[in-house]
């Protein structure tokens, strides 16, 4: 039986908490809580998303209320999110002056670096993740391939999980369905 009370998704720069990778996570982990959660820029109609300081804030803020209004504690919660949501969760977790403690990670086509940019890399707070980590990424996402990925993520001293999806870009387009099917058979077997 699994000690995780539920799960907060944050989405990618791009879409909202509305986006259907989510609910179909959200679906998909149906009967646990599941919290989607949009950033302060997209609460205010805004399209270009805040500096990370106060991103990484949301998502503790966030997770923080939601483990209060489940009475829980943070640490038996999964986060997580697509690309740029998942990243700030992963900081969030590896915040050295304030970390989020949590159960678990959920990274989503996490964005290594932007495309056509391979030496811009995301990778400074990677060495600060403790928590057991599900990363799913499409084999031909542009953010980054599965060699740069799994080289970057070796300096994560928890264990990650890797799950592939054969020719799918960093969208994952169409793979709704397989990702939460994946999410959630790995959130569901934590002990």
């Amino acid at each position: 039986m699994s000690h995780i009370a539920g799960v907060v998704l944050f989405p990618g720069s791009g879409s909202s908490s509305t986006h259907s990778s989510l609910l179909a996570m959200e679906h998909a982990l149906s009967p646990l809580p599941v919290s989607r959660v949009d950033f302060p820029y997209r609460k205010a109609g805004k399209s270009f998303p805040d500096k990370a300081p106060v991103l990484v804030q949301c998502v503790k803020d966030e997770v923080r209320a939601f483990a209060a209004s489940l009475g829980v504690a943070t640490s038996s919660l999964v986060i997580g999110g697509r690309s740029m949501g998942g990243r700030m969760c992963s900081m969030a977790v590896a915040d050295n002056n304030d970390p989020l403690e949590v159960a678990a990670l959920v990274l989503v086509s996490y964005p290594l670096h932007p495309p056509k940019k391979p030496n811009n890399l995301r990778i400074e707070h990677l060495p600060n993740i403790r928590v057991r980590t599900l990363c799913v990424s499409g084999t031909k996402d542009d953010f980054g391939t599965p060699n740069e990925l799994t080289t970057s993520f070796a300096v994560v001293p928890a264990d990650v999980t890797w799950n592939w999806i054969e020719n799918a870009r960093h969208e994952l387009a169409r793979k709704d369905e397989v990702v939460a099917e994946t999410v959630a058979t790995w959130v569901t077997s934590l002990t």
